[in-house]
């Protein structure tokens, strides 16, 4: 799984998913992209399977790059844990994700391929996204 290898910070505050993306919103490594169009925490689990998918689809042909990376601690208290005593351990690491935001981008194959893997690994993610392809200067 995708995680920090260190950290300013072991803990942090859940914080405000406002506004559209502002970077990481268009492509800049591959042909062809899979963009989110609404707002959520992608896990590093998620974001693990909707890869995999991608490249099991393309048969390993081609190129994928990740274009989030989880590098926010989600922290959860134990169960039947009373109120207060500080805040819970690190749990997992998720990926801050706003509409507009590239999540994969893949190279290399052809378009049919390209979208029919990227529309599996959007069927992998707790968000709503699209198939994209970039723009071609004539």
């Amino acid at each position: 799984m995708l995680s920090p290898k260190r950290t300013k910070f072991r803990k942090q505050q859940r914080g405000t998913l406002g506004g559209k993306a502002s970077r990481c919103n268009t492509i800049a490594y591959g042909d062809f992209g899979l963009v989110a169009t609404e707002r959520k925490w992608i896990t590093d689990r998620q974001i693990e399977a909707a890869r995999v998918a991608i490249t099991r689809h393309i048969k390993r042909g081609g190129k994928v790059w990740i274009r989030i990376f989880p590098d926010k601690p989600y922290t959860k208290k134990p169960a039947e844990t009373r109120m207060g005593k500080g805040k819970g351990n690190p749990e997992y690491w998720v990926a801050v994700v706003k509409p507009g935001t590239v999540l994969f981008e893949v190279g290399g194959v052809a378009r049919e391929l390209a979208k029919s893997a990227i529309q599996l690994a959007g069927s992998k993610l707790p968000i709503h996204s699209k198939f994209i392809a970039r723009r071609q200067a004539s």
